[in-house]
This record gives C-alpha cells, sequence and structure tokens, in this order.
C-alpha cells in the first residue's frame, strides 16, 4: 500500500532522515509504523504531500516507459485510463512521443485525459484503427501499451500498431482467459509483444539502471506531472470499507482515492 507521512523518530545511528522529512514507503495502512531506511523515499520538501500518494503508481509508468522503444515524434496509444495508464500517458509525453492517444470505455476518463493532454480519446470498437489513422496522419501508432486490465483490450492494442511497433503489456490479467488472433496483423506487421513488470527493471538499462535510481527518479517526477486532477475521492481510514466498494462498484467516478489518518 502507498503510504505518505512524516518521520516521527529515528533510531540510534540513522543520519539520512530527521523528524519531520516528509516521506513514502509501501506499507500496510497504520497510523504510526517502525520501517527500516531503505523502505523510505523522502520527497521534496515543497511538494504537496497528497501528491506523493502516486509514487508507486509512479513508479510502475516508468519502468512501462524504459520497457517501451519510443523515440521522439512518435505516436504512442495507450488503453486504459486508470490512474497507471494516464500517469504513463503523461510519462511517455516527457520520454518524446510526438502524440498521445487513448483508449478507454468510461466517457469520464477519456475526458479527462484529454484534460491532462493527450491528443484524442477513443472509446472501443471495431473501428478504432481508422479512428486512431483520423488522429495520426493516416498512420497507425508506433507502440501501443496495455494497462487496461482487460484482456480483449490485448487484441485492439495488436491492431493499433505500424509493421514493426511494440506493444507493451504492463496489465495483470491474473486468472482472465485472454484470446488472440495471431493470424492476422501481428503475424504480417512482425510486431513484437513486450511484458513490462515493475518488479524488474529493463535488463538492457541493467548497467546504469538499480531500484534506487529509479525510485530517485519517481520522487523528481512529481512536482513535473498533472497529478491533482487525478485526486478525486478521500475517505477516512475508518471508512475503508467504503472507499474500496467505491472502487469496485462505480469506477467511472474515481481517480485516486486516498485513505486519510486525523
Amino acid at each position: 500500500y502507498a503510504i505518505v507521512g512524516r518521520v516521527v523518530q529515528c533510531g540510534a545511528g540513522v543520519a539520512t532522515y530527521a523528524a519531520g522529512d516528509l516521506v513514502f514507503a509501501l506499507h500496510p495502512h497504520q497510523a504510526l509504523f517502525n520501517a527500516p531506511v531503505g523502505l523510505l523515499i523522502r520527497l521534496p520538501t515543497d511538494l504537496d504531500p497528497l501528491l506523493g500518494v502516486f509514487c508507486a503508481n509512479l513508479e510502475t509508468a516508468l519502468n512501462i516507459a524504459h520497457d517501451t522503444p519510443l523515440h521522439l515524434g512518435e505516436t504512442a496509444v495507450v488503453f486504459g485510463q486508470g490512474v497507471v495508464g494516464a500517469l504513463a500517458a503523461q510519462t511517455l509525453r516527457l520520454a518524446g512521443a510526438g502524440r498521445v492517444l487513448v483508449v478507454d470505455p468510461l466517457p469520464a476518463r477519456r475526458a479527462r485525459a484529454l484534460q491532462l493532454g493527450a491528443d484524442a480519446a477513443f472509446a472501443p470498437g471495431d473501428d478504432l484503427p481508422a479512428q486512431i489513422r483520423n488522429a495520426n496522419g493516416g498512420r497507425l501508432a508506433d507502440v501501443a501499451l496495455e494497462v487496461s486490465g482487460a484482456p480483449a483490450a490485448l487484441q485492439d492494442a495488436i491492431e493499433s500498431v505500424l509493421d514493426e511497433g511494440t506493444i507493451v503489456l504492463a496489465s495483470w490479467y491474473g486468472s482472465k482467459p485472454t484470446t488472440l488472433q495471431l493470424g492476422g496483423r501481428f503475424h504480417r506487421g512482425r510486431l513484437t509483444l513486450r511484458s513490462s513488470q515493475v518488479g524488474r527493471l529493463n535488463p538492457a538499462l541493467g548497467p546504469r539502471w538499480d531500484y534506487q535510481r529509479r525510485l530517485e527518479t519517481v520522487a523528481a517526477l512529481l512536482p513535473r506531472l498533472q497529478l491533482r486532477e487525478l485526486l478525486t475521492h478521500r475517505f477516512p481510514i475508518a471508512e475503508a470499507a467504503a472507499a474500496y466498494q467505491l472502487v469496485d462498484q462505480r469506477p467511472g467516478e474515481c481517480g485516486q482515492v486516498i485513505l486519510t489518518y486525523e
């Protein structure tokens, strides 16, 4: 879980943090807990603490960007505009995407994506490749990101990229069955399907990047992205059940949901 808070007290010999420091940690929800130094991420001192809750999902978005072979000026299409998808779209823009297109079945998420800078937003449908061409100078996208969690979106992603294009699959489908038609666009277009999982760094970056550098980069990115628009609901920790019910039953109404402590 994503926890943002302030250091209350440091153990003997700890010199890297001091009482009052704003930090992020992946930890079960608690008002007070002990944490090893390596679990914490120092947040910028002038950052709104609410924005620190995006650290974990932004780490995923950054990892996706590192796994995406995007060149300056190319077009990316992102399937899914939940929090991770919205962060991935913004991160790809920073990485040099000339156009960022998004696909999501929920009208509210499509509208928010346009507010956050997407060049076009589409609902899934049989005419999706044509819509992408119309919004992209007659061409399909160069890369596609599948972060919707919906197995059917993977086939749409395959149909949405140019020859020699890459589809980066960051969704976790769990036990959901996935049926693909690989005898057409995938085969003839020589497309690449790449898995992206936040638990592992792109091995090509291994000589230069480690988890600590990724975390430091995430902290530096927080002030550069449009994050406040993704914050939609706050619940006291005592009402956590209502927060989870909202996310489960009415996803079109919410973006990032926060649990607060008195």
